[in-house]
């Protein structure tokens, strides 16, 4: 199982499928190609300190490890978004965690992320009492 070290990976993967699953949201993207499963991890500043955010990654390397053979599919990128359930949550649910959240992924039913573009236009201001013309 190889790493995603490119900010480019980690951006496709996050516009592509994703899935909530328990203390985490997993990302994930079809490369279209046979080569290994890749996985990015995701733990942010605003979950804890140092120590803490190290204890996640550690953790959740450890459950992709055993979940990840199991249910990830070849060709595919997937990157894992922690949240500060990962620490206190248990390690054999923390790996069904992850299984069910690429199970998820797989099924189809996830819709992907929405573009991000500019907001549709706003209507042009009236004067107050003019007519709208509805043709």
């Amino acid at each position: 199982m190889d790493r995603l070290v490119k900010r480019r990976d980690f951006v496709a993967a996050a516009a592509a499928l994703r899935a909530n699953a328990g203390p985490l949201l997993l990302q994930g993207r079809n490369r279209n190609d046979a080569g290994p499963v890749r996985i990015g991890l995701t733990v942010t500043k605003k979950h804890g300190n140092a120590v803490e955010r190290n204890r996640m990654r550690r953790r959740l390397r450890a459950a992709v490890r055993e979940a990840l053979p199991r249910a990830g599919q070849p060709g595919f990128d997937y990157v894992i978004v922690a949240r500060r359930g990962v620490i206190s949550a248990r390690f054999d649910d923390l790996i069904q965690d992850i299984e069910r959240g690429v199970t998820r992924l797989h099924s189809g039913s996830r819709r992907r992320r929405a573009p991000q573009g500019h907001p549709p236009a706003a209507a042009p201001a009236r004067a107050v009492g003019e007519a709208v013309d509805d043709q």
